[in-house]
């Protein structure tokens, strides 16, 4: 799906009618850490478009997100509830170290999860297209 609607973008771009809006629940399943950061890379460049809504396990996909919630449900007496809290800067810096490394938050993985986001807002703050500028280009016979 991430793949259809990354083609199929450029119409919302030349101004035709398109959906405002795409949600992707999970797009991460069966996918590791460098896929995922192509996958997270991509979920951005759509979100220039659209109103990208995201549902991820994985913290390379999550530090692309401009905003970042936290969705918490849990089942009682066979009811189930759900919340819903944005994170602010510190609180998204803990839940990508417990996306890292699991339910105890080390010092280490909140250096990690702040490297990882700074990163990303990097790379963000570049765009794409002027890293494939930057590249080397190879000459003929290199």
């Amino acid at each position: 799906m991430l793949a259809v609607k990354t083609l199929t973008f450029g119409a919302r771009l030349e101004g035709r009618a398109g959906a405002p809006g795409l949600i992707f629940d999970e797009v991460d399943a069966g996918i590791g850490g460098r896929v995922a950061d192509v996958v997270g890379r991509k979920l951005h460049a759509l979100g220039s478009v659209f109103q990208v809504l995201c549902i991820t396990h994985l913290p390379q996909i999550a530090a692309y997100a401009d905003t970042h919630f936290q969705i918490d449900k849990r089942v009682n007496a066979r009811r189930t509830s759900t919340t819903v809290r944005r994170l602010d800067d510190e609180a998204r810096v803990d839940e990508i170290a417990r996306m890292l490394g699991g339910a105890e938050i080390t010092e280490g993985l909140r250096a990690s999860a702040r490297e990882m986001l700074g990163e990303r807002a990097g790379r963000k703050a570049k765009g794409e297209s002027e890293r494939a500028k930057a590249k080397p280009s190879r000459k003929h016979g290199a």
